[in-house]
């Protein structure tokens, strides 16, 4: 009689599909990804791009490992997947085709990430691997911060660190810019509170995260970051009354919030001028006006397609070397994530974008109103924190704050999609993992699959 027993996958296949490599790895993506300013300045552009093509054969690799746990039919998020195919038609019209390639290769590799990790990793491993990161980087930019700003009152111009914090700020940290240290303290933040609703982490533990991340977020004084803060609050606020409400209010009571939301931004709207002289911030939104106001104008010559998918600005490519000459400055980015989209993909780029965030946030909003672990509020508030950002900031289409969106796209996804009716199959947080009814232990890794 022949064995008809499925063969062992071998030592290394066992490897590639272990919860260790899995945890090893997704550490590995997020510090790399959050800490690619650093990398860029200490060991240049090829090194970061060195190390993000080898994440993404080792993604690669897991994925086969793991095979058997996936459904192709919910690999990737539609709204993803129509995005990113659309930026690389863009690529067609672009005036530079080649540079518009390699920047739509970039974007795809960080996204690959992203779906590798809302694969392999359930939400609570997600946050722990994510805290653990942010504790390092932060911690590392406090230090740089003191040794430049108070031991040695020298700025380190290689890492952009100006030493002002003597002066109470503005930091940057091993993040470049002061908004970038700020939006990075925001996330931090959050996910260390996650953290300590959870008790996967010591109390001491979580309390010095949250004041290194409120202390650093404070210090980058960043104007962005009292929004953000006002934004994800007010955030907090509706989900506690949604988790809180009975099962049969709950879609009224998700209705009313819809409804102040718009007459929120309509008051905001109304209101910018005596918000942004509070915030102390009025000549740097008038040079954002002036930007905007000068993209819409260039965005009529191209208003469907856009001008081709750079991601960062290439300010030898017009339309960007024309923005930048006729206002004087040396912007690098649009300053605002949806007028960015607009510029470089048209109307169709934009409402393919607003698509993503728009389904991504529905979806995890109503996850996070109906389960019952504080865990689930994680993937809205993170998107919360990037859609308002998107209105000062291009951060969500590039590096960090793209490989968010598309890590809570996914996640959000596998939980409530129109998939789960042609699809039974459970991501790789397995079966409890779906229905809310088992977390992992505290560290994450007791009695999960991986």
């Amino acid at each position: 009689m022949s064995d008809t027993r499925p063969s062992s996958p071998g030592w290394l296949g066992a490897l590639l599909a272990s919860a260790s490599f899995a945890r090893a790895y997704t550490l590995v993506v997020f510090g790399t990804v959050f800490s690619a300013f650093a990398i860029e300045r200490t060991a240049g552009r090829v090194t970061y791009v060195t190390i993000v093509t080898g994440l993404c054969v080792f993604g690669a690799a897991v994925m086969v490992a793991r095979r058997r746990e996936l459904s192709l039919l919910r690999l990737v998020p539609t709204t993803v997947v129509a995005f990113v195919g659309w930026a690389l038609a863009s690529v067609f019209w672009s005036s530079d085709e080649t540079a518009s390639f390699w920047s739509w290769v970039s974007m795809a590799a960080l996204a690959f990430l992203a779906v590798v990790i809302g694969h392999v990793r359930d939400t609570l491993q997600t946050v722990r691997a994510l805290g653990d990161v942010l504790r390092v980087l932060l911690g590392i930019s406090l230090a740089l911060e003191v040794l430049s700003g108070i031991l040695l009152d020298l700025p380190f111009t290689f890492l952009g660190i100006q030493g002002d914090l003597a002066q109470l700020g503005p930091v940057q940290g091993i993040f470049g810019t002061r908004n970038l240290l700020g939006f990075v303290a925001v996330i931090a933040l959050i996910t260390f509170l996650i953290e300590y609703r959870t008790q996967s982490v010591a109390p001491g533990v979580s309390v010095a995260s949250v004041v290194l991340a409120g202390g650093m977020a404070a210090l980058s004084d960043s104007p962005t970051v009292v929004v953000l803060a006002l934004g994800v609050g007010l955030a907090v606020g509706a989900l506690a009354l949604v988790r809180h409400a009975r099962p049969e209010r709950r879609a009224g009571l998700q209705l009313g919030l819809g409804a102040l939301v718009v007459v929120g931004v309509f008051v905001g709207y109304a209101a910018r001028h005596p918000i942004i002289a509070l915030l102390g911030a009025g000549t740097d939104f008038s040079m954002r006006v002036e930007l905007w106001n000068f993209m819409v104008d260039i965005l009529r010559q191209r208003p469907v397609q856009g001008f081709g998918w750079f991601g960062v600005w290439n300010q030898r490519e017009y339309p960007f070397n024309a923005i930048n000459f006729w206002l004087d400055k040396d912007h690098a980015t649009g300053l605002n994530a949806y007028f960015d989209v607009a510029l470089q993909l048209g109307w169709v780029g934009l409402v393919l974008f607003l698509a993503l965030a728009a389904l991504a946030l529905a979806r995890s909003w109503l996850v996070a109103g109906e389960r019952r672990s504080v865990v689930y509020a994680w993937t809205p508030l993170i998107l919360v924190t990037l859609l308002i950002d998107s209105m000062f900031e291009s951060f969500t289409l590039t590096g960090l704050g793209w490989l968010m969106l598309v890590l809570c796209a996914v996640r959000a996804g596998q939980s409530r999609s129109w998939r789960e009716r042609l699809d039974s199959g459970t991501d790789a947080g397995g079966a409890a993992g779906a229905d809310g009814s088992g977390l992992p232990h505290a560290q994450g890794e007791q009695g999960a699959a991986g």
